[in-house]
């Protein structure tokens, strides 16, 4: 039997809080024995963050959910081209232009497409619609706890409010198609009043701003009940509206490789429920890195705003841009957010049709000075990029680019831009996890080589240092 000295025990010790001196000495030691040589990760062949040595993605898996594509190998060489995106098999920019063109909202189609593997007809899309419209209103649990517990952080709500849910179904932990898909349609036709209720609540706790709490309307689409739980009025133009659904279109898949739905699938593997593995996505696509990037373009085109006297002064945005890389402006990163992307080199599909519905949204809200930095940016940026590099690199605006700007333009708060992502982005997750449930496959173990001290003597407590 293990047993303690009385003058260690927590009723006796007074002198052991975290003080930031302990805090400074343990992390000393955490990080001492939490580094390992960068060298012996090429000398055993690591494929850090799934990555191929020429940027492109280890095979990991298969999916018939959506693709993207940015480049093609020719004799091992990457040749960059236009970028494609596509649902299911159907090119993403032929599906929006269909859906613009025949005047009515995209989002709630391109779930069907995304979930059945087709697009509905004209009685499907309203059988689909009525069976979103009574999901859409939390039960009045959930929603209780939304408000009484909020958090300043929205993306922290929103994954507690996708664990929460778990106590209201009655076969939370079921894994069976039916169950997960019944549980999925839920989840996506409620996510948009999850973020629109913690928003209001963060502003009520935290801000004192008065709390107001409005029910789904059946018969809107997603995007016109987003806005109208979130503003005060509850009103929007369709061309706000539009542009919104617009947003939630683009971000509703990207494949299996990113970050967010590989945690979906490496989270399904194990088994686990619904509610489990959608709170675990929700909290990749937390990470800046991943759903958090056109936070960081915003940021810094603040900066550039702020800094340049003459908005269309080119040689002084070129001039700007090449203190951002030698990291003698913005953030210290030598970054030029929004420009770049994992997969696409010469365009992304998504930025050039957010571009389009973004310049004339900016011509109605008197904002197309600012709309012509941006596209000043995009024009400058990848050649100053290249300034002096033997290799070169090819860049493009990326979906980040303009994203953050529409959401600007249609006063939707910074904390809610990364939850309009997961807004959008829980019809891709529920996808996968579908995908990976109904192949079997067996839980994602890769492997990881031991490179630590070994071997290592029990030293007796009265021996050690």
């Amino acid at each position: 039997m293990v047993t303690r000295n009385k003058k260690d025990s927590p009723e006796t010790r007074t002198d052991s809080p975290l003080t930031e001196e302990r805090l400074a000495r343990y992390e000393g030691m955490a990080r001492a024995c939490a580094q390992i040589d960068p060298q012996l990760y090429r000398r055993y062949n690591v494929k850090r963050g799934l990555r191929n040595e020429d940027g492109s993605g280890v095979l990991v898996g298969l999916t018939r959910v959506g693709s993207i594509h940015g480049y093609v190998m020719d004799e091992n060489e990457l040749v960059p081209v236009p970028g494609k995106q596509f649902y299911r098999g159907m090119d993403v920019q032929e599906l929006v232009h269909g859906f613009q063109s025949e005047g009515r909202p995209g989002f709630e189609e391109t779930a069907y497409l995304l979930l059945f593997g087709k697009l509905p007809n004209q009685a499907e899309l309203e059988e689909w619609n009525a069976v979103l419209d009574a999901k859409r209103a939390l039960p009045y649990l959930l929603l209780e706890k939304i408000i009484r517990e909020p958090s300043r952080d929205i993306m922290n709500s929103l994954a507690r409010s996708v664990l929460a849910a778990y106590s209201d179904d009655e076969t939370p932990d079921a894994v069976s198609i039916p169950a997960v898909l019944r549980q999925s349609i839920d989840l996506v036709a409620r996510f948009s009043a999850m973020a629109a209720y913690a928003y209001q609540a963060k502003m009520h706790y935290y801000h004192g701003e008065s709390l107001f709490v409005r029910n789904p309307v059946p018969g809107r689409s997603t995007a016109e009940n987003f806005l109208m739980m979130l503003r005060e009025d509850a009103a929007y133009t369709p061309l706000e509206a539009e542009l919104l659904d617009l947003c939630l279109v683009l971000h509703a898949e990207h494949g299996g490789g990113n970050n967010s739905a590989f945690t979906t699938h490496v989270v399904t593997s194990a088994a686990t429920d619904t509610y489990s593995a959608i709170a675990a996505a929700t909290l990749s696509l937390k990470g800046p890195r991943h759903g958090g990037a056109n936070l960081r373009v915003m940021h810094q085109m603040d900066e550039i705003k702020d800094a340049l006297p003459d908005w269309a002064d080119e040689g002084a945005i070129a001039d700007y841009l090449r203190k951002i890389l030698r990291k003698e402006a913005g953030d210290g990163s030598g970054l030029i957010y929004g420009l770049g992307h994992a997969v696409y080199t010469l365009s992304d599909p998504r930025a050039e049709l957010l571009k389009e519905k973004a310049r004339e949204l900016a011509e109605t809200k008197d904002r197309m000075e600012e709309f012509r930095l941006y596209e000043a940016i995009e024009r400058l940026g990848p050649a100053i990029f290249n300034e002096g590099r033997e290799k070169t690199k090819e860049l493009c605006a990326n979906v980040d680019f303009y994203s953050g700007f529409v959401y600007d333009m249609l006063n939707i708060p910074v904390d809610l831009y990364t939850p309009l992502f997961a807004i959008s982005r829980v019809v891709g997750w529920c996808a996968h996890r579908l995908e990976e449930l109904v192949n079997g496959g067996p839980i994602v173990r890769p492997a990881f080589k031991a490179v630590g001290k070994a071997p290592l003597p029990y030293v007796p407590m009265h021996d050690r240092a």
